[in-house]
């Protein structure tokens, strides 16, 4: 394989095992405020069990964020430094700004969080955990406001070989900002809620804590319902910005080869690529036209006529991306997020009318579901950032442009295998960790106790 499609796949496979934590840790952070919250409101000692139950898992997820998040910058420099070279000015500041105010805020007030039982005052101790969450998915934003400069860019001028920021207001308004950041913060949310709910049902079924489990279980079944129903339409309005702001990456993704008006969507289809057309497949009528312009009529831009004008645009050359793994990525993202928006409802209704502990196949179904969320999220990434190939900076500069000209195949690939065999071991320890202290449950409030006591190797940080 090439220098190329290695280096792709190789910074594929650490940010899609990065962003495996990322969700998680924007909407339990939230969650954890929420009963600590509650916790210093009634001074129920429940919620105080929850804080710690639900803190400690929080805490262990946090640390492999953090850890698999630090090899994505080496990347920059090491495989991307042709792309550095090229963005780095404008890229490089809300990363700086992501590390030097997000992250100095987040790290700093966990630390206040973890070790501040019984030292800080409760309305104190409580605003720490809300500053880490709020922090975390500032955080977000930050990171998401570089991304976006990727797929949309604005504020910058092309000098000497170089993209230069000339309007630091225009990259933190970027349009694509408004859409991908709600997307991603409720999809973490969504994520957080099933997590608790899930974890929340093997508890229940098994009889432990079932007071704590209970109260859990409510307080995540409306925040995820909430969340599901947000990521659903800022989901359908960042598809429209989509149809204007990145026409082949929608088309692709509908595998819509030909102009239409009013544009079918395909439910499923047999594409074949090389001929540029669809074989067979099951299609709803103006749907597409409705999903694009919220009307059952309306012109939608082909593949083909879209790289009609894109060679004219920018020269010979396929801009086309891989359509077949973007219809079905698609796909399944959407079937995911209905199915989480179905799940809820239903654990809404039997909690309300008592007959959650009853449902023994439905909190079963529950615990099945805790992997959906990451499906969702991952096909979500894939279609975000696999349809806008060829270009790593979207109608500025093409993936192979921004590869780093001194790095071999050889040097690459041997890299990428570490990074498989260390991450690997880190998934091992990570669902050890998790499945121990999922198994264990809540401890007594202990007022003395951190959320990390009894974690092996805790005593180094105390």
């Amino acid at each position: 394989m090439t220098e190329l499609i290695l280096s792709r796949l190789q910074f594929a496979v650490v940010s899609s095992y990065h962003f495996l934590f990322v969700p998680l840790t924007l909407g339990l952070s939230v969650l954890v405020a929420m009963m600590e919250t509650w916790y210093v409101r009634t001074g129920n000692e429940t919620y105080k069990k929850m804080t710690k139950f639900w803190g400690k898992l929080f805490l262990i997820n946090f640390a492999m964020g953090v850890v698999t998040g630090l090899v994505q910058e080496f990347l920059f420099g090491m495989n991307w430094s042709e792309y550095s070279r090229f963005v780095g000015d404008i890229f490089g500041a809300p990363l700086a700004v992501e590390a030097l105010l997000a992250f100095f805020i987040e790290s700093t007030f966990l630390g206040f969080w973890v070790f501040g039982w019984d030292k800080l005052s409760k309305k104190v101790h409580v605003l720490s955990i809300w500053l880490v969450a709020i922090a975390t998915n500032i955080s977000a934003l930050w990171i998401l406001i570089a991304n976006s400069f990727m797929q949309e860019p604005v504020g910058y001028v092309l000098r000497n070989g170089r993209a230069e920021m000339t309007d630091f207001l225009a990259l933190i308004t970027n349009p694509h900002v408004f859409y991908q950041f709600p997307h991603t913060v409720l999809s973490g949310f969504v994520t957080g809620a099933f997590f608790v709910m899930g974890i929340s049902a093997y508890h229940l079924l098994k009889k432990n804590h079932q007071e704590v489990f209970r109260r859990s279980f409510h307080m995540a079944v409306i925040f995820g319902l909430i969340s599901a129903f947000g990521v659903a339409g800022v989901g359908h309005l960042q598809a429209m910005h989509l149809v204007q702001a990145q026409p082949m990456k929608m088309a692709a993704a509908e595998a819509h080869w030909e102009t239409e008006n009013p544009a079918g969507l395909l439910l499923f289809a047999s594409i074949d690529e090389q001929n540029h057309k669809n074989n067979s497949g099951l299609e709803i009528p103006g749907l597409l036209s409705f999903l694009s312009y919220d009307s059952f009529t309306g012109e939608v831009k082909g593949i083909n006529e879209l790289q009609a004008a894109d060679i004219q645009q920018y020269g010979p050359g396929s801009y086309i991306p891989p359509v077949t793994p973007l219809f079905w990525s698609f796909r399944i993202m959407l079937a995911a997020g209905m199915w989480l928006v179905l799940v809820p409802l239903l654990g809404l209704y039997f909690y309300k009318t008592k007959r959650l502990d009853q449902k023994t196949w439905f909190l079963k179904v529950l615990l099945w579901t805790i992997p959906i969320p990451y499906i969702a999220n991952t096909s979500g990434w894939f279609m975000a950032e696999v349809g806008r190939q060829p270009w790593i900076v979207y109608g500025l500069q093409k993936a192979e442009a921004g590869l780093s000209t001194s790095v071999s195949a050889t040097s690459v690939l041997i890299t990428f295998i570490g990074f498989i065999v260390i991450y690997g071991v880190l998934a091992v320890a990570d669902v050890y960790l998790l499945l121990k202290y999922i198994k264990k449950g809540p401890q007594e409030a202990d007022t003395k106790q951190s959320p990390i006591s009894g974690v092996k190797g805790a005593s180094l940080w105390t």
